[in-house]
């Protein structure tokens, strides 16, 4: 049995209802594959041992064998192996085509004369510093990548509204993937929302079709057309990028080719564009070998592939410990995954990147770099903060 497709030929809502629908709480998730917005909660996914998609999977048997039709399993997982999570199986789901495009700030509320305090955490000069420590790492062996992280958290002068924060994003780049997800802790009386906009499909899973694409090595976008022209070059020469890039490519298809029959791995990146960046990236597609097994579930293959090298380094044992030892604040759901399974498998989850966690006034996002062999400390710390300006864009802060 298949799973109906996230866009159906004939959606019965239109993408742009469902993101004027959406409140905080709810879960949002938009891609060029359709949009998903779910309220409620039927059932929230416990993890007492084993995996997340195991745990998922018995929640979802438990919701069909009580009679919901198509359940889904949505939510997000955090960075760290034992993270905090937030997966639910939701009252309602509500599906669409992908988000059209237009354009990104017409018609849409912003933030008027909000007044903003920005505190970096760490200080540029600290997260420079950081960089040189995970050189000499990398100079001393066994450890070639590593993905720095740093953070800044926004004071408002009023609550922060997730809704326009959320429109915004997806006007800005409707082919992302978007979303909105209630993390707020347990006992928490304060709402905690986790909204961005991904450029980064950890993988996707369509019967026994899967696609992952893996992205790294990066430069800023310009506002400028010919100097993009000459940073796509600049990208698709750089012996520095495209190692980097490699280490990605390579173990995303390493992982899912224990569970593919045929599997294409491009043998050179390409460059894709977002409005504020330029990635290297490698469209990775295959064919699942056991479609029918749960254990190729898109949340077992997603769980199986993170942390990739893009988020975290390689090899990863090592990477983890670089960033525990080089990164003074828990990511938290930072470079984790976001996404949504149904019960038979399919589904779409995407690296938590471009992203932010929201309470009240309370903005807290992060960007990282990658860090290899040759990496300039000053040039990581620029791309840091060039990632940042899509969540910055969106809230309408300047600096970074």
């Amino acid at each position: 049995m298949s799973s109906p497709a996230l866009a159906r030929p004939t959606p019965v809502h239109r993408a742009a209802d469902l993101l004027a629908a959406y409140l905080p709480g709810s879960f949002y998730f938009s891609s060029p594959r359709g949009s998903l917005l779910a309220d409620g909660v039927r059932a929230s996914v416990r993890r007492e041992r084993g995996s997340w998609a195991d745990a998922a999977a018995g929640a979802l048997d438990a919701a069909a064998a009580l009679g919901v039709a198509e359940p889904v399993v949505a939510g997000a997982i955090g960075f760290l192996p034992d993270a905090e999570a937030s997966l639910v199986i939701p009252a309602v789901v509500r599906r669409a085509g992908a988000p059209e495009r237009g354009t990104p700030d017409e018609g849409l509320p912003g933030f008027g004369t909000t007044s903003w305090s920005v505190t970096p955490r760490p200080e540029p000069r600290a997260y420079a510093d950081g960089v040189r420590g995970a050189l000499e790492l990398i100079g001393a062996g066994g450890l070639d990548k590593v993905v720095l992280a740093r953070g800044l958290e926004l004071t408002a002068d009023a609550p922060v509204p997730v809704p326009a924060l959320l429109a915004r994003l997806v006007r800005a780049d409707p082919g992302a993937y978007a979303f909105a997800v209630d993390v707020t802790a347990p006992g928490d009386p304060a709402t905690r929302t986790l909204a961005g906009a991904s450029p980064e499909l950890l993988v996707s899973r369509r019967g026994g079709t899967v696609v992952a694409n893996p992205l790294a090595g990066s430069l800023p976008r310009s506002a400028d057309e010919a100097e993009n022209r000459r940073r796509i070059a600049a990208l698709l020469a750089s012996a520095k990028d495209r190692r980097e890039h490699a280490h990605v490519s390579a173990q995303v298809g390493d992982v899912l080719s224990r569970f593919c029959a045929e599997l294409d791995v491009p043998a050179e990146p390409e460059v894709i564009g977002t409005p504020t960046m330029w990635h290297l990236s490698s469209r990775i597609t295959g064919r699942l070998a056991d479609p029918a097994d749960p254990g190729s579930s898109s949340l077992a293959l997603a769980e199986a592939l993170h942390p990739t090298p893009a988020v975290c380094g390689t090899p990863t044992a090592p990477a983890y410990a670089a960033i525990a030892e080089l990164e003074p604040a828990d990511r938290g759901y930072y470079a984790g995954l976001v996404g949504w399974s149904d019960v038979d498998g399919d589904g779409e989850w995407a690296v938590t990147i471009r992203s932010a966690e929201v309470c009240d006034r309370t903005v807290r996002l992060f960007a990282g770099a990658g860090i290899v062999a040759g990496s300039d400390p000053e040039a990581e710390l620029a791309e840091t903060s060039a990632k940042f300006r899509t969540m910055l864009r969106a809230l309408g802060v300047e600096a970074s």
